[in-house]
């Protein structure tokens, strides 16, 4: 299709704005999806996307429009995720396209996700459309959320905001005029040479690497051997074609069109998200910039449950493949085995991963509790960046260490401001601003990233009762009083529970922890000791009951020959025999969570 014909745009929202209904709707009225075929959440293919209701991949599908006069339109849409978790997603899709559908639930108003990915629509210089969703709802609030829109930018005023209810379709159709209307076509150049950008991919084991592409300039087809100019690696495409919303194959992809490659590179490492793809033997003057890659926030061990590593070594390849912002490293732990050391962008995003490889890959796994990244400095001078506490140095050695901070975004109704800075307050934040969004209230403050990554999201959640929404950007590292929480069993250590924590906080989480683990950790024939131990110290201890009942002790009156019996039963070395067949259940380290 002729350039001027194609429309490329992204729907961008907060979490559970409608981003997907509206999707869904679109490719009905397009009739690209058949009503047999059509059902709720039709692009959230993934289990844990409908297990939670959220789009956690982006995904592409191709519609044609037809307008008033007859004329049929490409339109290439691209869903997003809303959860600040996924927010390098949405950088990704953006990077794909000329414009956006902003989309914001009229019954809650512009939540902090709306302004975080309006800044990247904002920052990548595209079209923006405001749409309010929800108009049906009983508890709608137009003339609120209008206000809240034109305080984002005067630009979005009545006139230019539509209205829409994606449940029902009112309003639909004026958006797909709208996207014709202010939209541009893209701008590539069909005689120039091939320059593509893959800005996603997935892995298929018979087909290898499937990228998806934009084509920027040029034509895309099966006839010449294709190159990645970054990785500087040739191969001869199997297939091209688009998504509608399954591969459909094509014999061609045009300047401005979207679509995919049938690569047929079957190392998952080998295709970059952010590549520029040319022709072998008529390539491109220059390569595309391509992405900053993603910064992991957070950081947690996954261990094999049934000790099958290749299993997950092959799952976590490939899932590396489909989401690039998902980082990874092999560890070994004494008491779990052969491991990896992960990288996330937060602790939901955690959660995902950890779904993801049950559901797609049939793997339980093991996830230590999650941590950040911290900056120890030790007293030679040498400078030492520590992903997991067991890497943490000797306490002795240690000069300083410096802990990760963000500025934390909070909007909330004003009726909620007490409650949300109490919470700021307990998580040792700092209050930078206090300011106003319409008639909500936005809080800025900065936050150890190690308090944000745990709880602090459903806490807020909670003590706003759903209102409140939550926007993270990395501030900068600052020295902290922080200890080495080290977790012995039956004497022995065990590094997988390791934790690093303020020092104020020691006392408590310790004691808090022995009591968690008392409950939580299997037994064993002997009652088995476990201590929290910080920079040498035993903090807390507790005994883990035995299986049997201990013969020693039978109500008030005490067997001297039971007893005696029973400690030579309980010999040292069988006591040292069992320090290495301790298993851990995940539960064990959802105690940790719960802290």
């Amino acid at each position: 299709m002729q350039q001027q014909f194609i429309r490329n745009f992204a729907i961008i929202a907060h979490i559970d704005h409608g981003k997907s209904t509206l999707a869904d709707r679109i490719m009905a009225l397009t009739k690209t999806v058949s009503e047999r075929d059509s059902h709720a959440q039709l692009l959230d293919d993934l289990a844990v996307e409908r297990d939670h209701g959220v789009t956690v991949k982006s995904r592409t599908v191709r519609n044609y429009y037809r307008d008033q006069t007859g004329q049929d339109y490409e339109y290439n849409l691209i869903d997003t995720p809303g959860h600040v978790d996924f927010n390098y997603e949405v950088a990704k899709s953006l990077a794909a396209t000329e414009g956006a559908i902003l989309l914001v639930d009229a019954t809650q108003g512009v939540q902090a996700q709306t302004i975080a990915n309006y800044r990247i629509a904002q920052q990548d210089g595209l079209t923006i459309i405001p749409v309010l969703n929800k108009i049906d709802m009983p508890a709608v609030d137009v003339p609120a959320a209008l206000a809240q829109l034109h305080d984002l930018n005067p630009a979005f005023d009545r006139a230019h905001t539509l209205m829409i209810s994606a449940k029902t379709g009112e309003g639909v159709p004026a958006v797909l005029e709208a996207i014709k209307e202010r939209i541009p076509a893209p701008s590539g150049k069909p005689a120039a040479p091939l320059k593509a950008l893959v800005f996603d991919s997935l892995y298929d084991p018979y087909q290898g690497v499937i990228a998806y592409v934009r084509v920027l300039d040029g034509q895309l087809d099966l006839s010449q051997p294709l190159t990645l100019m970054q990785a500087t690696l040739d191969f001869k495409a199997k297939g091209v074609g688009v998504f509608s919303p399954t591969m459909h194959p094509q014999a061609t992809l045009n300047a401005g069109e979207v679509g995919y490659v049938v690569t047929g590179i079957k190392d998952p490492r080998a295709v970059r998200v952010g590549e520029t793809l040319t022709r072998k033997t008529a390539p491109a003057t220059a390569a595309l910039p391509g992405y900053r890659p993603a910064q992991p926030m957070v950081f947690a061990g996954l261990y094999p449950k049934d000790n099958d590593y290749p299993a997950l070594r092959e799952a976590v390849l490939k899932l590396g493949l489909n989401d690039t912002s998902f980082s990874f490293t092999e560890e070994r732990s004494e008491a779990l085995g052969m491991g990896f050391r992960c990288g996330f962008l937060g602790a939901f995003h955690l959660q995902i991963i950890r779904e993801r490889l049950r559901d797609e890959y049939g793997l339980e796994v093991l996830a230590t509790a999650p941590n950040v990244t911290y900056q120890v400095t030790l007293k030679n001078g040498q400078h030492m960046v520590i992903t997991n506490p067991v890497q943490f140095p000797a306490f002795g050695l240690i000069e300083t260490v410096a802990e990760p901070f963000v500025r934390a975004e909070i909007t909330t109704p004003d009726s909620g401001l007490n409650a949300v800075l109490k919470l700021v307050d307990h998580h040792k934040g700092t209050l930078l601003d206090l300011g106003n969004s319409g008639d909500l209230v936005v809080v800025t403050a900065k936050l150890p990233l190690s308090e944000v990554a745990a709880h602090f999201f459903s806490e807020l959640k909670s003590v706003s009762h759903g209102y409140a929404s939550l926007n993270t950007e990395f501030l900068d590292n600052e020295v902290a009083d922080l200890v080495k929480i080290e977790v012995a069993m039956n004497y022995a250590p065990v590094d997988a529970l390791a934790m690093v924590v303020h020092r104020s906080d020691a006392p408590t989480i310790t004691q808090a922890l022995v009591k968690q683990l008392k409950a939580t950790v299997p037994r064993q024939l002997y009652p088995t000791p476990v201590q929290a131990i910080v920079e040498g110290k035993a903090l807390a201890r507790v005994d883990v009951p035995p299986l049997r009942k201990n013969a020693a002790v039978n109500g008030e009156a005490h067997s001297v020959s039971k007893k005696a019996a029973l400690l030579r039963r309980q010999s040292q070395n069988k006591r040292r025999a069992t320090q290495s067949q301790i298993k851990l259940p995940q539960s064990v380290f959802n105690a940790l969570l719960e802290l």
